[in-house]
């Protein structure tokens, strides 16, 4: 494994987690302005509402937009445990990024846990977003791409630590 000696890890992994971590962080921050600008404004016009079934605002400020939809049966919608995707993906794209400097095998298997809960996530709200509000919000399937690409990520790091234990073993 060619690495980058720093944080021990390849020079391919450092860039591509930075890459999509600040592009995930980007794009969740832009979701919660939208969120939260269509909220004081329902007239908002958001730069990715391109079209009636093309739009963004449509589908933050829908039910799912908010604990994706689920957390609402457990608090009551106005809860502070009721937060919108966006501030989730902001908190997940920040621990990737700052678990992701660790090559500790613990750091490993958390970023690997939550890379598959970002992904059932993912086809979870990607399936609401065809069959319920039949719609397409490019900023949403952004976001499920670069979770794929996160946990593809996570997974060739798992298995290089594991590698790098077994050698030493």
């Amino acid at each position: 494994m060619a690495s980058d000696g720093l944080q021990g890890m390849p020079k391919w992994e450092r860039k591509a987690r930075l890459f999509l971590c600040t592009f995930g962080l980007i794009l969740s921050v832009y979701a919660l302005h939208v969120e939260l600008s269509r909220e004081r404004n329902p007239d908002y016009r958001a730069m990715c509402d391109l079209a009636e079934s093309v739009s963004c605002s449509k589908v933050f400020t829908s039910r799912w937009g908010r604990g994706f939809g689920l957390v609402q049966f457990f608090v009551a919608k106005d809860s502070i445990l009721n937060q919108p995707n966006s501030v989730l993906g902001i908190i997940f794209y920040t621990l990737q990024l700052g678990l992701g400097l660790s090559i500790a095998k613990r750091a490993a298997m958390f970023l690997v846990f939550s890379s598959w809960v970002s992904v059932v996530g993912s086809i979870y709200l990607g399936a609401i977003l065809v069959f319920v509000l039949e719609d397409f919000c490019m900023v949403c399937v952004s976001t499920y791409i670069i979770n794929f690409a996160l946990l593809f990520t996570n997974l060739k790091r798992r298995r290089a630590i594991e590698g790098m234990k077994v050698k030493a073993g």
